[in-house]
């Protein structure tokens, strides 16, 4: 099997569960590669890491993100052939993340000011990958509120996501170095 079809040639592509046809421009297709996009950040930020305990937590968010795509890529009316964890995002999913959160700001203090991001690559490469799941929320927030996410985690997951990645970050960096010098 080669990696080209040709089928995109034409600025389409398939969706995920019958493989419908939208355009490279549409907004969904925009979301799901915007969430490849933040998987690739992560593998930044995991080959900075090391071995270091984060990186097995960024590993575990990159296999996520496939779920949070699989979701996005799916048309709205083939959602009832998702599956829990798999290919839907779930409550569960989002109340990890919360976990996550609170058990590094619990050994990592967070900043009361803005941020400059570059202490460390580990923890530049994680503030690269919160921006682009932002990017990814905003798009996903356009299609719910556009109906095409109904009953969906997704934009909750990337809510929580990008502010657990500012969270790893600071705890890649050892710290932070605010936007103004005092």
């Amino acid at each position: 099997m080669r990696i080209y079809t040709k089928k995109g040639d034409g600025g389409t592509t398939g969706l995920l569960f019958g493989g419908a046809r939208v355009s490279k421009a549409d907004l969904r297709t925009d979301a799901y590669g915007t969430t490849d996009e933040a998987v690739s950040a992560l593998g930044l930020a995991r080959a900075g890491l090391g071995v270091a305990p984060l990186a097995e937590l960024v590993l575990r968010l990159q296999r996520e993100l496939f779920v949070v795509g699989a979701e996005l890529a799916t048309h709205v009316d083939r959602r009832t052939r998702l599956t829990a964890g798999t290919t839907r995002v779930t409550p569960e999913m989002v109340a990890a993340l919360e976990r996550e959160i609170d058990a590094l700001e619990a050994d990592h203090p967070m900043p009361v000011e803005f941020v400059l991001p570059g202490e460390s690559m580990a923890g530049a490469a994680l503030d690269l990958a919160r921006t682009t799941v932002r990017r990814a929320e905003r798009r996903a927030v356009a299609l719910s509120s556009g109906g095409e996410l109904p009953d969906s985690q997704v934009v909750p997951y990337l809510n929580r996501l990008a502010d657990l990645l500012f969270v790893m970050a600071r705890a890649a960096d050892g710290g932070f170095r605010p936007v103004r010098a005092s």
